[in-house]
């Protein structure tokens, strides 16, 4: 009996170049958005902290947290997809 190879072929997708090009712009895009957001937020978490306005230290807080979690995940899919990818090729 003849064991059959079965490797992914990436090279088959159509436009693959110009889908990794894109793929790539909204990451970076997703990045800079989440350090803005995360410079943003902790500026006002600050400002309302000095102020003595809780509500506000609250909502700043949340915003930090969002911020470093999508950035987070936009850095952990990118490991993730070159792991699936790394280990799709030598199965």
């Amino acid at each position: 009996m003849a064991t059959a190879g079965v490797y992914p072929n990436i090279g088959a997708v159509g436009g693959q170049s110009t889908l990794i090009t894109i793929i790539g712009a909204l990451l970076t895009i997703t990045l800079i958005v989440a350090c803005l957001m995360l410079i943003i937020s902790a500026v006002a978490w600050a400002i309302a902290a000095a102020h003595g306005n809780y509500n506000t230290v609250a909502k700043a807080r949340t915003g930090v947290l969002v911020a470093v979690g999508a950035a987070a995940l936009a850095g952990a899919g990118v490991a993730w997809m070159n792991f699936l990818l790394h280990i799709g090729s030598t199965l």
